[in-house]
């Protein structure tokens, strides 16, 4: 879903004044709820598995929901661009703005975790070109060697822990700004829209000179 497409050059991109002062700063004691929007907890939320590699020195994550054609036409790219890299860290963060069925596979996906199998989830739902229903996600999830059964029991035991998930995931893309999905922070740069191959190894080259300058 697409409510909005900008530019996706990064020389034009900085963060806003807010999320420079917030989001990207020490989130006060009193303030516990800031602690989303801390520099770890964007880039470094615990709860989510980690594509690509685990200790790259540039991390982009992605904000998508499952239903968004633009976040099924970008994700092959990007997987490929990550791939070819070998140094980029990639945390896929479900941000169900459809509702419905896509809440619904956003946790059954996180539910998925607990058996090692979240990217493998990920991968079968955003791939998949079917409308996405209750059926065709199970049958989907299932083909991509989730186990169903297991992840909807697993996704009732841990129902509070994947909703705070999902939580933290929608504070993170409304104070950033963004619009629709899928949208991405790229090292310390923010990128909304759909990007191509070319312009995703623009971003990761400019998010590292950025990185290299700060040291």
């Amino acid at each position: 879903m697409m409510i909005t497409r900008r530019s996706a050059l990064l020389t034009a991109l900085t963060l806003p004044p807010v999320l420079a002062t917030r989001a990207w700063a020490a989130p006060a004691a009193s303030a516990p709820d800031d602690n989303v929007l801390s520099t770890e907890a964007v880039l470094r939320d615990p709860d989510i598995p980690v594509a690509g590699n685990p200790d790259g020195d540039i991390t982009i994550v992605e904000y998508s929901d499952y239903r968004c054609p633009y976040c099924k036409k970008v994700a092959p790219e990007l997987m490929q661009v990550v791939n070819d890299d070998g140094k980029v860290r990639l945390v896929l963060k479900d941000w169900p703005i459809f509702g419905g069925i896509s809440v619904d596979a956003a946790k059954l996906v996180l539910a998925a975790k607990y058996q090692g199998k979240f990217l493998e989830a990920h991968n079968a739902l955003i791939g998949t070109t079917s409308k996405l229903t209750e059926a065709v996600m199970n049958d989907t999830l299932g083909k991509g060697g989730v186990d169903v059964a297991r992840a909807t029991k697993d996704l009732e035991t841990n129902k509070d822990a994947i909703d705070a998930i999902l939580k933290r995931n929608d504070a993170q893309a409304r104070a950033f700004g963004f619009q629709g999905t899928p949208a991405f922070i790229v090292g310390r740069f923010r990128v909304p829209g759909v990007l191509d191959a070319a312009m995703f190894k623009q971003a990761i080259k400019d998010a590292r000179t950025a990185a290299a300058q700060k040291k």
